[in-house]
């Protein structure tokens, strides 16, 4: 089989499954994470033979991961959607939040996090700074989830790729959450975490607040 063959196949599925469903790829979304890395071959070979199945894709070309404690990259992500311009994909696996961000972030977000002048324990004594964060960049790379979700406790989708240039937060945008994601811990210790938005609702935030970049 082809690889425009292959290509048809995986992009049939995608077709037939809800576009809008938060938990899956579109057919733009899949290109996306194809374009990551030099072996887009395997990956459509891997992808056709098992649709549900996670990929390992290098990071640093296409986009950067920020990889936070779930809980702490729940809140940043509530902090980017509720007062900040959005996010880009976000997934979750092994108890981590991973948010992907334009490339170039991993190398410049933990400078711009060791200048932060935290504020030391609250008044109630918990720590203002964030958890440690890993930033994941060039020399790197991430399980994705699969295109379409499964049961179960491995790598899955919250906001899915549903685009071929989706915008990307950049270290000053993580920045400014990590700042008030880290507040917010402080002030009000363990609890729920509101619901981060559908992937229609993130593709409809971003684009009154930031312009997409157009293919």
């Amino acid at each position: 089989m082809s690889d425009d063959e292959r290509r048809t196949d995986i992009f049939g599925l995608l077709h037939d499954e809800d576009a809008h469903h938060s938990a899956r790829v579109t057919p733009a979304g899949a290109e996306w994470l194809v374009s990551a890395g030099p072996y887009s071959r395997s990956t459509l070979s891997l992808w056709s033979a098992s649709p549900t199945a996670p990929a390992v894709l290098p990071c640093g070309s296409a986009f950067d991961v920020v990889n936070a404690p779930a809980i702490f990259g729940r809140r940043m992500l509530d902090r980017l959607w509720r007062d900040g311009p959005g996010s880009g994909p976000v997934a979750v696996y092994r108890g981590r939040t991973l948010l992907f961000a334009a490339p170039g972030t991993a190398q410049r977000l933990p400078s711009l996090l060791s200048w932060e002048e935290w504020g030391g324990p609250g008044s109630d004594g918990r720590e203002t700074a964030p958890p440690p964060l890993l930033c994941h960049g060039t020399g790197d790379a991430v399980t994705v989830p699969p295109l379409t979700p499964v049961p179960g406790s491995g790598p899955r989708w919250v906001v899915a790729p549903d685009t071929r240039h989706p915008w990307l937060p950049g270290p000053d945008v993580l920045l400014w959450a990590c700042v008030r994601a880290a507040r917010d811990q402080a002030a009000s210790g363990t609890g729920s975490v509101p619901r981060p938005r559908t992937a229609a609702e993130s593709s409809a935030g971003v684009a009154a607040r930031l312009p997409r970049t157009r293919s």
